[in-house]
């Protein structure tokens, strides 16, 4: 994943070309280390999406729209008050490295033309976004503060002046000689393998010194100080050429899924899928927007799943000793026919006996046994012991079984719960888990901060490729919803065998099409905890025959006369409505 000094230089350029001298119209922090800013530049409204992640830092234009907090953050805020409106007047990059300066000119409270510099560091785990002010260099604000005792040597927050991140002891890729290339690689003792051009250049990824050091090689010449005027004129090539926006860019997939890009042809990876794009932005979006929101999302549920796992293992460790207690009563019978044997024998026994050794008329063999007495009870006290233990064994046996029943209901509930929980695609959706949990009494009810009624999410539907209407519950709220008040008696219910997933409904107005069943059974494996294996069973039946027994928790149904398909968990490329 190559976003270097390099790429950035590329995203520069096309945001030269679309922003500059636009206006700021609004801005939003969708997350707390990410900005959104839309400029408006010859009548048309770009999304400039700025991103501090520690995993995914950012910078692009994008389509996407996300959902605003309700209370905007403190460096929204800030943001809002300083630059909208203002004119985007320039768009630098610090030598060729991962630093980003975006220059506002705008008017202050007194009335003043004033400007602000946004300053946008993209670099992994120390990744930020800080407002400056121009004039003073001092810092407005930081998407992240960081003071001295997160950092002793840099600091970053309101009220102190900027200080740069250290200069980068690399030469500059789009500013050099060969004397200078030549001193550099001697006095620094630059070894001659493939991080020989990471490790001159500032910005340049270990991804694209590889690509450089294959494409030198593969020219059968020998990558050594002999060849250094080659190596020289190859880099001074591939530098040139993206200093006049000779750009390549595509994205590289190895069994379906992506494993790098770059703004330059990789050749190196021959054997990878190669998609190309027609911008730098259009291939970061597509990049990292399901690795950044399938991690976002994860973060956002993480106290949800730590408590269904919590819940879970109690189930398990219940489950266990209710067995135990099951292993035990099957001792029962045999105190019952203690009983027995004393009651038919009572005149031969007397108080004081410690054991009594009759006859067993239940063994085919009549074999005699011995019975343990207590001394100090009579006869009848013993016998009454031995029925008292047999009857408390035999109730215990009974609840045991009516606990285990009840606990693995518990069990199947939670796992179905933490299925929609990681299928989840989108924030609401895990908000709507939260109130399930809440009403089911795995979660405290929160005092809501208004009286609003909370709509209700739409489960997803879809068309499939015989233009049938599919549905699919995103959490069990929607599954009881779709199995048991939306669906029609002849619609198809189709949900994976003896596996926690959604419940599918297929739309029945005659026969359905094997096609349609297909991509539907899909969409059920695919949704389900086994997305990720092969050939799932997946039973269907029409929705006459599913039933929903008294006091189930959400979601839980039970059916029968059911078929069965076996399918590949995938999403199919059928058409999604909104």
């Amino acid at each position: 994943m190559a976003l270097d000094g390099i790429f950035i230089h590329s995203i520069i350029d096309e945001l030269k070309k679309y922003l500059l001298n636009g206006r700021v119209e609004k801005i939003n922090q969708p997350e707390k280390d990410e900005i959104i800013l839309s400029i408006k530049n010859e009548r048309k409204t770009y999304k400039l999406l700025i991103s501090a992640s520690p995993v995914y830092p950012k910078i692009h234009l994008t389509k996407l729209s996300k959902t605003n907090p309700m209370q905007p953050p403190l460096f929204c805020m800030v943001l809002r008050k300083h630059i909208t409106t203002g004119k985007l007047i320039n768009i630098r990059q610090l030598d060729a490295d991962r630093v980003v300066f975006l220059d506002f000119e705008s008017t202050d409270e007194l009335g003043f033309n004033s400007i602000y510099t946004l300053v946008i560091e993209i670099m992994g785990r120390h990744s930020n976004i800080t407002l400056v002010r121009h004039r003073d260099e001092f810092i407005m604000d930081s998407i992240k503060h960081i003071t001295p005792e997160i950092n002793t040597v840099r600091f970053l927050y309101p009220g102190i002046k900027y200080v740069f991140p250290p200069n980068s002891p690399k030469i500059n890729p789009f500013n050099y000689d060969i004397e200078e290339f030549k001193t550099f690689i001697q006095k620094n003792n630059v070894k001659y393998e493939k991080s020989f051009f990471s490790k001159v250049f500032t910005g340049v990824s270990s991804q694209f010194s590889n690509e450089l050091f294959y494409e030198f090689t593969s020219e059968e010449r020998e990558f050594s100080e002999i060849n250094l005027d080659y190596i020289y004129d190859l880099t001074k090539k591939n530098f040139n050429s993206i200093t006049n926006e000779n750009y390549y860019f595509a994205s590289y997939s190895l069994n379906g899924a992506m494993k790098d890009f770059y703004c330059k042809k990789l050749s190196r990876l021959k054997d990878y899928s190669e998609k190309t794009y027609s911008s730098p932005s259009e291939l970061l979006e597509e990049f990292y927007f399901a690795k950044d929101k399938h991690d976002r999302l994860n973060n956002k549920s993480s106290d949800l799943q730590k408590l269904i796992n919590v819940n879970l293992e109690r189930c398990y460790k219940k489950i266990d000793i209710l067995e135990n207690s099951l292993n035990e009563c099957k001792s029962r019978d045999t105190y019952k026919i203690y009983g027995e044997i004393l009651t038919a024998n009572i005149y031969s026994i007397k108080k004081g006996d410690r054991i009594a050794k009759l006859q067993n008329y239940y063994d085919e063999n009549m074999d005699y046994i011995d019975i343990k007495l207590d001394e100090n009870k009579t006869p009848s006290q013993n016998i009454q012991h031995y029925f008292k233990k047999y009857n408390k064994l035999k109730k215990t046996e009974e609840a045991a079984k009516i606990q285990i029943d009840l606990t693995k209901k518990d069990v199947d509930y939670l796992q179905s719960v933490l299925t929609n929980i990681k299928n989840s695609e989108d924030y609401e959706s895990i908000e709507e888990i939260k109130r399930e949990l809440m009403e089911t009494g795995y979660l405290k009810f929160k005092k809501a901060s208004n009286n609003k009624k909370v709509k209700a999410l739409k489960p997803m539907k879809f068309i499939s490729s015989d233009g049938i209407e599919i549905y699919v519950g995103k959490n069990n709220f929607q599954n009881d919803y779709l199995t048991l008040k939306f669906a029609e008696k002849r619609d198809i219910w189709m949900h994976t065998k003896n596996i926690p997933g959604s419940h599918v409904i297929v739309k029945n107005f005659g026969n359905v099409p094997d096609k349609t069943l297909e991509e539907a059974a899909k969409l059920a494996a695919f949704y389900s905890k086994s997305k990720d294996s092969t050939k799932v069973a997946v039973d269907y039946t029409e929705v006459k025959n599913v039933h929903k027994p008294n006091g189930s928790k959400p979601g839980m149904v039970i059916y029968y006369t059911n078929k069965t398909i076996f399918i590949d968990p995938e999403k199919p490329s059928i058409e999604q409505l909104q």
